[in-house]
């Protein structure tokens, strides 16, 4: 079980600096990186050209009412990573939509396409890769890792376009969810569309599907029934994913059951940005749809992701989380988006 802060280290110079917050999670683009020649921070795009309304009504087709309520928020369990998610507290959230399923490629490529969005690693110019994905060619030409999570490569040309480096397209994964997208360019997409990210209280409401203190979206039970219910890591991370649920990497974005409120991977797949700023300290005052504190260094991030492993990454549970400074990108890392109206 990895535990936050365990996994510091510099890529160098040949490589995005980075700091993993978990080996199964995402690491991070250190705050102080210099930034290449000529870049400049992600920003919403400037206007919404002809077409926009349609991509615009799409998108709002495939989003659920989740009726406000209050939940348990957190968990009190005793063996769980130092993570913040305790004291648990009553939480008290407003009705908002949600996206059902991960924000995609086809979905990301269509607004690029549209507004000219160029994401942050595409300027940065790489972005981390999960060492098992990338082809021998690519590995060859890669001197660098995150030292203490050696399985993290920086991979130069590496985006959602480019999954796994140069040699790789999104041609075949068109219904997988877009990786490689910072809390920015997540931001941008959500902004676009007239939509947000999700605050970290409403989507772990979200994720709970109106069942009360469980650990999944489902129940307590990791596979009840002897079913997967989510794309994790099965086998001996990070050596061996043995693909008990079918996929070693990304699954499409509606390949396991939805849960109560009609929502696709809550759990595993790629973890998911939020609007929170990243805080450990929790009061166990009840509280009204919580915002998080006002400004802060690393971006909330839940869900887990294909890489979560219980042995090692315990974070594919409703209550578990983690964090990423906002513009960190990688195989692993995605979005979806909600909004107060359709």
């Amino acid at each position: 079980m990895c535990v936050r802060d365990s996994c510091g280290a510099e890529a160098g110079p040949d490589g995005p600096q980075g700091a993993a917050s978990c080996g199964c999670g995402s690491p991070k683009r250190a705050a102080a990186l210099e930034p290449p020649e000529g870049w400049t921070a992600a920003a919403q795009p400037a206007e919404r050209p002809p077409g926009a309304p349609g991509h615009e009504r799409e998108a709002l087709r495939q989003m659920v009412l989740i009726s406000g309520g209050e939940f348990l928020m957190g968990t009190d369990s005793p063996g769980i990573p130092a993570d913040g998610e305790g004291p648990q507290r009553l939480v008290q959230v407003d009705s908002f939509y949600m996206d059902i399923k991960e924000v995609t490629n086809q979905q990301f490529q269509s607004f690029a396409n549209v507004s000219g969005y160029i994401t942050e690693a595409e300027k940065f110019g790489d972005s981390f890769v999960f060492e098992e994905l990338l082809s021998q060619s690519v590995k060859a030409q890669i001197t660098q890792a995150v030292a203490a999570a050696p399985w993290w490569l920086p991979v130069k040309g590496a985006n959602w376009r480019q999954p796994y480096g140069p040699d790789s397209d999104i041609t075949e994964r068109l219904d997988h969810p877009v990786v490689h997208v910072s809390w920015a360019d997540a931001v941008a997409y959500c902004s676009y569309f007239h939509k947000r990210l999700p605050t970290e209280a409403e989507w772990e409401y979200a994720c709970r599907g109106g069942l009360k203190d469980r650990l999944y979206p489902w129940g307590n039970k990791l596979n009840p029934n002897g079913q997967h219910y989510a794309n994790l890591w099965q086998g001996d991370f990070p050596k061996h994913n043995s693909a008990e649920d079918g996929y070693v990497t990304t699954s499409p974005a509606k390949a396991f059951p939805a849960n109560g409120f009609g929502l696709f991977d809550m759990a595993g797949n790629v973890w998911e940005w939020t609007s929170d700023w990243w805080t450990v300290h929790h009061t166990t005052d009840e509280q009204q749809n919580p915002i998080g504190p006002p400004s802060g260094t690393d971006k909330v991030k839940k869900g887990g992701s294909y890489m979560c492993h219980k042995s090692y990454c315990y974070r594919y549970r409703c209550a578990a989380r983690s964090q990423n400074t906002p513009d960190s990108s990688a195989s692993n890392l995605g979005f979806r988006c909600v909004s107060q109206d359709q």
